[in-house]
């Protein structure tokens, strides 16, 4: 798979390096010189990485580093307005079948759709939220990724020892028919739901719903 990744901060890197170690081609963009001395670490390793010194919201500069046939762009500058310049780009311009963008200001997250060109917006912020409000509450829905522009979620509730669920199969559940349960987390193992499956106190479901039958879910597992 060939990956471009626009931005060599330390996530940039990291991701950058770790797609190498799996076999992925992947070209660096980034402004400073010293994104070279990555290019030097991955050659010392037989990594396929090349680095393109340049503005990801040039144009010229994505051409350089050959967006046209890529299977992945990464938008990950410290920038927004950067992240949303090089998504545009990358989909209008350069017809990328996947663009990936990174949120660094959590207020920004609702522009970070498809008019944009991503196709996936990844916000630390958000995604640390999710984790605490995970360990914090019980019995309440929280809401870990959503897909196809906010029309659909995955979203996960622990249950508590006072729970009206516990006991009950996941067809007894009477979860709607635009929600599945996905997994349920056990004593740190997974657990495949089938129909018969009965939920325990403390088990971690996990859930990809329509954002339509959010609320019917929330009636359901916060009782």
């Amino acid at each position: 798979m060939k990956v471009i990744v626009v931005g060599c901060g330390t996530q940039g890197r990291y991701v950058s390096l770790a797609l190498c170690k799996v076999g992925h081609e992947v070209t660096v963009i980034d402004k400073d010189f010293k994104t070279e001395e990555l290019w030097s670490v991955a050659s010392m390793n037989d990594y396929q990485l090349s680095v393109v010194i340049g503005d990801g919201c040039d144009i010229k500069t994505l051409e350089k580093a050959t967006c046209l046939g890529a299977d992945v762009v990464l938008s990950c500058t410290g920038d927004d307005e950067d992240n949303l310049v090089i998504s545009l780009l990358a989909k209008q311009e350069f017809g990328v079948p996947r663009v990936i963008a990174r949120v660094n200001h959590p207020l920004n997250e609702w522009m970070f759709n498809d008019h944009w060109g991503v196709d996936r917006a990844v916000s630390p912020s958000h995604l640390l939220m999710s984790l605490i409000e995970e360990e914090v509450t019980r019995d309440k829905i929280v809401e870990l990724l959503s897909f196809d522009d906010g029309r659909v979620e995955l979203i996960e509730t622990t249950l508590s020892d006072e729970s009206e669920l516990v006991g009950k199969t996941i067809t007894e559940l009477n979860i709607p028919r635009e929600c599945s349960v996905v997994a349920v987390l056990r004593d740190g193992h997974v657990v495949f739901p089938r129909p018969e499956t009965v939920v325990a106190s403390g088990d971690e479901i996990i859930l990809l719903s329509s954002k339509a039958t959010t609320g019917e879910v929330h009636a359901i597992f916060e009782k």
